[in-house]
C-alpha cells in the first residue's frame, strides 16, 4: 500500500508538469564526412515566440554542445537548455536520502527518520519516525513464515507502534518533505531516459510577424562512409573505361532518416572532440584559517617604478580598453548575450538549386568534395545505404606495373586511369570488369587511391604471368676527383649502383612495361638520362634469330617519380626480350690523413689506376719514407729487446755471486761476466741513441713530404 502511494506521487507529479511545446523539430539534412563526423541539421516552422525540443544520444552531447547552430530566417535566438551530465545524482545531492533509499518504503522511511508522519486506516496515528525493524512472523496454519516491519512513532500520548504492511496509507504532513520526494521520483523517471538528452532552444519572433522557419543543426561522430568504385573496359585496345562510383554509408544515428537531403564529402578535415558535457572544477589552494594573532604575509618580489606618461596610458588601457585592429565584428551568435536578452541569428543560406538537381560532386572552397544526392532518401535506424557518387567514361589505358617488392618475377597487370571529370574522386577499391565476347568478366581488385581532377592513378588489378623479369645489380665507384692538403688526401667519390633488367615479353602482345626503380635517400637517378628512358636493344625470346629494339614513350626529363620509386617507361613488344639499365649515384667525400696510413695503405692508394699519375708517384715516395720510418722503428725495438736480455742476464748474475765464495775460481768467472755484460749495455745504449736519432730523422722527412705535398 505504502508502495503504491509513492507510485501515485510520481504519476501526480507527471501530470502536473508543464506540456512540451508544439513545435516539432524534423530531420531534414544529413552530411556526412569522411572525417568521421556527420552534420545533422532540424527544421521547425514557428510562429511567434517558440520553445523547440530536440532529443540526442547521451553519447554524442560533447559533439552537440561544440557544434551546435541556430538558424532563424527573421526572429532571434535565445537560450539552449538541456538536463545535466548526472542529473540523478545531482537531484539527490542536497537530499536527505539517496537513490538507494527509494528501493522500499522501509528504507525510505528508516532514511527519513525524526519525520512526522500520518497513518491511514483502522488505526490513525501521527507522531515521528523513531526507527522501522524488521521481524519474521509464522503465518498461520503452517503457511510459512513472512517479512513484516514493525515501525515505532513517538506521539503526543507516548511511543506507538504498528505494522508497516497492515498500513492503508501514510504521508508526510511536512510539506517540504512531500516536495522533496516527489522531485527525486521524478528525477528518477528522468534518469530511466538516460540514454537520450533534451534540448529546448527557446526563439523571439521579435519584430517579425507570420510564419518562420527555424533551423537547428549539429555535428556529432558517425561511421565512416565508404567509396567503392566499378570500372567497366572493353578488351585489350580501349581507351576508355565506364566508371562508376557508390557511396556506402549506415544510419546509426538512434532515429530514422525520413525523406531527408542526404550529402557525403571527401575531404581530410580536422576534427577535434571536448568533453564539454562533464563538469570539471577548478583546483583551488587551500591556506590555513586565520586565527587571532596569526599574520601571513604575501612575499615581496620586487617593484618596478613608471613614469608618469607610462602610468597615464597604463590607466586609460585598463578604463577604456579598445579593439584590436583589423578585428572583424563578431557573428550574432559569439556576441555576449546579457540576462534575458536575444542575440539576432545569421540567416540560413540554403544551397543553390544547381547542386540539389546535379548528382556531380562539387568541389567545397575547403579542399573537400561534396557530393549531393539529388533526391530526398530515406534510411532507416541501422540501415545501410549504397548512394551513387560517379557515373561517367574516363580514359583507361592498360599498361604493366613492376614492382620488385610485390612481385619480383612478374609485374602486375594494371590501368592507368586519368581523371578527367573536373572534381575529384575518394579513396577506395575498384571491381575491375572487362567485356569478353560481348559479355562483362570479372578479372580482380584494384586500390585507388584519392584521386584528383586532371590527375592520373595507376591501379593494379592482378598478375601478368605472361612477362617476366630478370633483375641483376651491381655496385661500383669512381674517384672524380683528388687532392691533397695539409697532409689531408681528399677525394670526391662517386657511388654507383647499377641495375639491369631483362624483360622476357609476352606472346599474345605487346605491353607497356612501366618499372619502379626504388629511390634511395642521397642517391639521384644518372641512367637512363635525359631523352633515353624506355629505350633497350630486343632480341627473339628463345631462337635468337630475330632482333628488335623497344623504345618506350617517356623520356628521362620527364621521369614520373613516386615517394619511394622511379617510374621507368618500357616497351616490351610480343615475343621479344628487351633490357633497360638503371643506374642511381651518389657523390660523396672521403678525406685521409697521410700521416696515419701505413707503408702498405700507402702502396695500395699509390697503385690506383683512377688516381692522377703525379698523385701516385708522390704516393709512392711517400710509401718509400714510411717504409724507411718502419725499418728505423724496427731497428729500435731489436735493440730495446736486447737491452733488456742483458740486463736480466746481469741480475741473474749478481744473483748468483752473493752465493760464491770470494776468490774462488767460479766468483771470478762471474766477475768476469758481469764486466763483459756492462760493456755490451753501454755499446746497446749508445746504438739505441743513434736508432732513436735515425728514426725521429726519418718521421721528419716523412713529416716534411707529407706537407710538402699539394696536388
Amino acid at each position: 500500500m505504502i508502495r503504491a502511494a509513492l507510485l501515485a506521487s510520481t504519476a501526480l507529479l507527471l501530470v502536473s508538469a508543464p506540456a512540451l511545446a508544439d513545435q516539432a523539430l524534423v530531420l531534414k539534412r544529413v552530411l556526412l564526412s569522411t572525417g568521421g563526423v556527420g552534420y545533422f541539421e532540424y527544421e521547425a516552422r514557428v510562429t511567434g515566440d517558440a520553445t523547440l525540443s530536440l532529443e540526442v544520444r547521451r553519447d554524442q552531447m560533447d559533439d552537440v554542445l561544440k557544434s551546435v547552430v541556430v538558424y532563424d530566417e527573421r526572429g532571434g535566438v535565445g537560450t539552449i537548455g538541456l538536463p545535466g551530465a548526472e542529473p540523478l545524482d545531482t537531484a539527490f545531492r542536497e537530499l536527505p536520502f539517496s537513490p538507494g533509499d527509494l528501493a522500499s518504503p522501509a528504507a525510505l522511511l528508516n532514511a527519513l527518520k525524526g519525520a512526522e508522519v500520518t497513518t491511514g486506516g483502522a488505526r490513525e496515528l501521527t507522531g515521528r519516525l523513531l526507527s522501522v525493524t524488521e521481524e519474521t512472523v509464522q503465518l498461520p496454519n503452517g503457511g510459512g513464515a513472512t517479512t513484516r516491519h514493525r515501525v515505532s512513532l513517538m506521539t503526543a500520548g507516548g511511543l506507538r507502534q504498528l505494522v508497516l504492511e497492515d498500513s492503508d496509507a501514510l504521508r508526510f504532513t511536512d510539506p517540504r518533505v512531500q516536495a522533496q520526494l516527489d522531485a527525486a521520483l521524478a528525477a528518477v523517471a528522468d534518469d530511466g531516459r538516460r540514454e537520450r538528452r533534451r534540448l529546448t532552444v527557446r526563439s523571439s519572433a521579435g519584430d517579425a510577424a507570420g510564419e518562420r522557419v527555424v533551423r537547428v543543426a549539429y555535428v556529432a561522430a558517425t561511421p565512416l562512409w565508404k567509396a567503392t568504385y566499378r570500372l567497366s573496359a572493353p578488351a585489350r585496345g580501349g581507351a576508355t573505361g565506364a566508371l562508376q562510383g557508390w557511396a556506402v554509408l549506415e544510419n546509426l544515428s538512434g532515429e530514422d532518416w525520413r525523406d531527408v537531403e542526404l550529402t557525403v564529402v571527401s575531404g581530410n578535415p580536422v576534427t577535434l572532440r571536448q568533453a564539454l558535457y562533464t563538469p570539471y572544477f577548478v583546483e583551488r589552494p587551500e591556506v590555513p584559517v586565520e586565527v587571532l594573532g596569526r599574520v601571513l604575509p604575501t612575499a615581496d618580489e620586487g617593484a618596478v617604478t613608471l613614469d608618469h606618461q607610462r602610468a597615464a596610458r597604463l590607466q586609460e588601457s585598463q578604463a577604456e580598453p579598445a579593439a584590436p585592429r583589423a578585428m572583424a565584428a563578431p557573428a550574432p551568435m559569439a556576441a555576449p548575450m546579457a540576462a534575458g536578452a536575444l542575440a539576432k541569428a545569421a540567416p540560413y543560406a540554403p544551397p543553390p538549386p544547381a547542386a540539389l538537381q546535379s548528382a556531380e560532386a562539387s568541389a567545397a572552397e575547403s579542399a573537400q568534395v561534396l557530393f549531393r544526392y539529388p533526391q530526398p532518401v530515406t534510411v532507416p535506424n541501422g540501415g545501410t545505404l549504397m548512394m551513387p557518387i560517379a557515373a561517367r567514361a574516363l580514359p583507361a589505358e592498360r599498361v604493366a606495373l613492376y614492382q620488385p617488392g610485390t612481385q619480383p618475377r612478374h609485374p602486375l597487370a594494371s590501368l592507368r586511369l586519368r581523371n578527367d571529370s573536373g572534381s575529384a574522386l575518394p579513396p577506395g577499391l575498384l571491381t575491375f570488369y572487362e567485356t569478353v565476347e560481348g559479355a562483362p568478366a570479372y578479372v580482380g581488385d584494384a586500390r585507388m587511391a584519392t584521386l584528383p581532377a586532371g590527375e592520373s592513378r595507376l591501379l593494379s588489378f592482378a598478375v601478368d604471368q605472361a612477362v617476366t623479369v630478370d633483375r641483376a645489380e651491381q655496385p661500383s665507384r669512381r674517384i672524380a676527383r683528388a687532392s691533397v692538403a695539409d697532409g689531408v688526401l681528399t677525394l670526391s667519390v662517386v657511388d654507383r649502383q647499377t641495375t639491369t633488367y631483362t624483360v622476357a615479353g609476352a606472346a599474345d602482345g605487346d605491353r607497356a612495361l612501366v618499372i619502379e626503380h626504388p629511390r634511395r635517400p642521397g642517391w639521384e637517378l644518372a641512367e637512363p638520362a635525359a631523352g633515353n628512358a624506355g629505350t633497350g636493344a630486343g632480341s627473339g625470346a628463345g631462337t635468337g634469330a630475330g632482333s628488335g629494339a623497344g623504345t618506350g614513350a617517356g623520356t628521362g626529363a620527364g621521369t614520373d617519380a613516386t615517394a619511394s620509386a622511379y617510374r621507368l617507361p618500357l616497351a616490351v613488344p610480343a615475343g621479344k626480350t628487351v633490357t633497360l639499365t638503371a643506374a642511381l649515384e651518389r657523390p660523396r667525400a672521403e678525406r685521409i690523413a697521410l700521416s696515419d696510413l701505413t707503408a702498405d695503405q700507402l702502396a695500395v692508394q699509390a697503385a690506383a689506376t683512377e688516381l692522377p699519375q703525379a698523385l701516385r708517384d708522390a704516393l709512392a715516395r711517400l710509401a718509400a719514407l714510411r717504409s724507411a720510418v718502419a725499418g728505423k722503428e724496427r731497428r729500435i725495438a731489436d735493440v730495446e729487446r736486447e737491452q733488456a736480455e742483458r740486463i736480466k742476464e746481469q741480475e741473474r748474475l749478481r744473483e748468483n755471486l752473493t752465493a760464491l765464495p770470494p776468490g774462488s775460481d767460479l766468483h771470478k768467472r762471474t766477475l768476469a761476466k758481469m764486466g763483459e755484460a756492462e760493456t755490451r749495455l753501454d755499446a746497446l745504449a749508445r746504438d739505441l741513441t743513434a736508432a732513436r736519432a735515425e728514426a725521429e730523422a726519418a718521421r721528419q722527412t716523412l713529416r716534411d713530404g707529407i706537407r710538402g705535398l699539394a696536388l
